[in-house]
């Protein structure tokens, strides 16, 4: 097996991974290597053909393939590497990943490790829908590679599950390709996006049935009816010719699961601290693979900021310190939270890091609370909504070292 080293490993070449190398490249580190599966870099964006990508990032407005380009040529124009067609197939304790290339299997040890593998969407097996097995059912992504990447079109009037901002992206695809939905649903009373939203099928046609679910799908070889039911308990059959399952989004942690770095059970991805640093220290991960799911430009900012937090490890200024303080949380209204452990002391003072971040699966308002054993530290009144982001700040290094144990709470209104 050929061995290959580096200085840092990227695993991941989406928006978050892109932005790690070009942070570290600009910083000086010398040798920055950026392993990306597929046959060109960019992850879910390089699928998306619409805008607005690169407000953040670029200051102008931009399709996802485009963008991607765009921060590619970026971290390589600084000095990172970018090997596409190479897969990860193990993270080793000692620093070396093991990979799968167009070359065979190699290896390759850094002295820090970036671990950006992103998420994915549930596809239907994940989520028990009963009925037979025709063609046309989809994911967002899938449907996003047939129409961009490979100029096909698997359906003409299909069914959109959910009304997370993927499946907004979902509406868009289809407008491009000529594609008219029959209708997008979702169980919740209300959409997962911004309440304006709703205007956006409206303006295409497409009927929103909010508290309505899809309980079968029909079809021999293709799909040709799906049965929905609505608030009422009413069962209404919808003619359809393919179904797209958008949203619902996990963490790509294959690697994580089958590694010996600590996994975190609420989130799906790693333990990390507040610099983003795993359970092994030499490890760091970033991006959706934390947080299913962010917009890029959110997974590229903090990319930026994870590549400070690298480059000050490299250089031996992040704690080093076994104290850590485990943040627990009984809360069933809290869905996940990261970081789920701060490390003390904290050695950046700058504090660049944005606090917890937090999502919910119940919406209903209420008061979030950060809590040490004697006292209430930091405490919000909010309107939980699911798959909405709520930042809560961390109190001072000095405070948390007082501390001998945090608790995060949603208390109902």
């Amino acid at each position: 097996m050929k061995t290959n080293n580096c200085q840092v490993a990227i695993v991941g070449g989406g928006p978050s991974g892109l932005a790690v190398a070009s942070g570290l490249a600009e910083a000086g580190v010398d040798d920055v290597v950026v392993l990306e599966r597929e046959a060109d870099a960019g992850g879910i964006p390089r699928h998306c053909g619409h805008s607005p990508f690169g407000l953040r990032e670029f200051h102008r407005v931009m399709s996802g393939p485009v963008y991607t380009r765009r921060l590619k040529r970026q971290a390589e124009d600084y000095g990172a590497r970018v090997w596409t067609g190479a897969t990860v197939t193990e993270i080793g304790a000692n620093r070396k990943l093991t990979l799968s290339t167009n070359d065979g299997m190699q290896s390759l040890s850094a002295e820090k490790i970036v671990i950006c593998t992103g998420n994915r969407e549930t596809p239907r097996s994940a989520r028990l829908v009963s009925g037979s097995r025709p063609l046309g059912i989809v994911t967002t992504g899938a449907l996003q590679s047939m129409v961009y990447l490979k100029h096909r079109l698997p359906f003409k009037r299909p069914l959109i599950i959910g009304s997370e901002l993927v499946s907004f992206s979902a509406l868009l695809t289809c407008r491009h390709a000529g594609i008219k939905p029959v209708a997008m649903i979702d169980t919740n009373p209300r959409v997962t996006v911004w309440k304006a939203a709703v205007l956006l099928p409206r303006l295409l046609g497409t009927r929103l049935l909010l508290n309505t679910s899809l309980e079968e799908i029909r079809g021999q070889e293709r799909v040709d009816s799906a049965t929905i039911r609505d608030a009422a308990g009413e069962l209404t059959s919808l003619e359809c010719d393919g179904v797209i399952f958008s949203g619902n989004f996990v963490a790509e942690s294959s690697l994580i699961r089958s590694s010996h770095l600590a996994l975190d059970a609420r989130s799906g991805g790693p333990v990390v601290d507040q610099y983003g640093r795993c359970s092994d220290r030499d490890y760091f991960a970033c991006g959706n693979l934390l947080h299913p799911v962010d917009t890029a430009g959110w997974c590229w900012a903090e990319g930026m900021r994870t590549a400070a937090y690298v480059n000050a490890s490299l250089g031996g200024e992040l704690t080093q310190s076994d104290r850590m303080l485990e943040i627990e949380s009984s809360s069933p209204s809290i869905k996940y939270f990261t970081p789920q452990r701060i490390a003390l002391p904290e050695t950046l003072t700058d504090r660049k890091h944005p606090g917890l971040q937090i999502r919910f699966s119940d919406n209903l308002p209420g008061r979030l609370v950060l809590r040490d054993e004697t006292s209430d530290l930091i405490a919000r009144s909010i309107r939980a909504r699911p798959e909405r982001r709520v930042l809560l700040p961390l109190p001072s290094g000095d405070r948390l070292s007082a501390c001998k144990s945090l608790s995060l709470e949603f208390l109902p209104a």
